[in-house]
């Protein structure tokens, strides 16, 4: 079952984050801009990167006026040279990156895959996929720096985080938002796949899934559609992204955080995502990556002792009519 956690345990571990560099984009504003306050409360020393200077500029101060330490540049997180450039502000002012949040999310006004496309000259046009551009592509481009930069002045114990932003669109499909819906699939999916791999190396990783939140990305049909609704607090939902970041217990990194209304946080355990369908899908998929790794460690004896290619090509077949005969049961 989920694990609810309150408000104010969402802020339990507050005292590590003092001192610790956070990098997020897309804090002008909304659920970003409320995380950066939050971390700059904290001690945080925060580093905004938005394309939207004037807002960012006012969270940055807004951060200064309460004591705490902030600073902002400019930055479209579909380029890569803003995204370097943001990174390289936050090692220049502070000399880390600790914490890194790729919070930049837009949602589409435009609809994909439904058959309506648009023609020029007789010929079938392209469509624009910019909320993939910068839900996905964007996002790639921050975790990707992210886990280099974290290296940067590393000592040997220091904990880095790495915290996503999903949606509950995550797990379920909304209408009129396919490309919306794929990027935050994507999202949850990046992060249980990269997690494995970073745990080792004292980084953290989260994923934070809100119901919907009064913010920009909602546009008027939009709230047309939700009008009394509850939605979720953005206050709690940065609360999720701070406690995410900060838990020090190894077994919630790697977790999805879930806002699902307006009631309390949710984690969900790793052991959640192994039930029902998801638990007969992850023991065929675990039987198939364990004989991977056999026929992966046969093939490197065969390699290493020299054996004829004729012997290595029989150890690959072999675990091919293996790997078949284990995928039927």
């Amino acid at each position: 079952m989920p694990t609810p956690i309150t408000d104010d345990e969402l802020f339990t571990y507050a005292e590590r984050v003092k001192g610790k560099v956070v990098v997020i984009t897309g804090a002008a504003s909304g659920i970003g801009k409320e995380t950066a306050l939050t971390f700059g409360r904290h001690g945080a020393k925060v580093v905004i990167g938005d394309l939207d200077t004037v807002g960012a500029e006012s969270v940055a101060n807004a951060i200064k006026k309460e004591g705490g330490t902030a600073s902002f540049i400019r930055c479209n997180v579909v380029k890569w040279e803003d995204q370097v450039a943001l990174f390289d502000l936050a090692i220049a002012e502070f000399g880390a990156v600790d914490i890194v949040i790729p919070n930049a999310g837009i949602l589409e006004n435009t609809e994909v895959c439904h058959g309506n496309v648009q023609f020029v000259d007789g010929r079938p046009v392209a469509p624009k996929l910019l909320t993939l551009e910068v839900n996905l592509i964007g996002l790639f481009y921050t975790v990707h720096l992210g886990m280099y930069y974290m290296k940067h002045n590393r000592t040997a114990d220091a904990w880095k985080s790495l915290v996503m932003i999903g949606s509950i669109a995550s797990w379920v499909g909304f209408f009129s938002a396919q490309q919306y819906t794929a990027s935050k699939h994507a999202v949850l999916g990046l992060m249980r796949s990269l997690d494995p791999i970073v745990a080792g190396e004292n980084v953290r990783t989260a994923c934070i899934h809100p119901w919907f939140a009064d913010t920009n990305i909602i546009d008027w049909k939009l709230k047309v559609f939700l009008a009394g609704v509850p939605l979720t607090p953005v206050g709690r939902i940065a609360g999720a992204v701070f406690r995410a970041a900060t838990d020090p217990d190894p077994a919630t990194s790697g977790c999805p955080w879930v806002l699902p209304d307006d009631g309390p946080v949710l984690l969900l355990k790793k052991e959640v995502l192994r039930e029902g369908v998801y638990e007969m899908l992850d023991n065929r998929v675990r039987r198939t990556m364990s004989l991977q790794k056999t026929v992966l460690f046969w093939l490197a004896v065969v390699r290493d002792l020299r054996i004829p290619l004729v012997g290595a090509v029989i150890t690959a077949l072999a675990g091919s009519f293996v790997a078949s005969r284990l995928l039927r049961r």
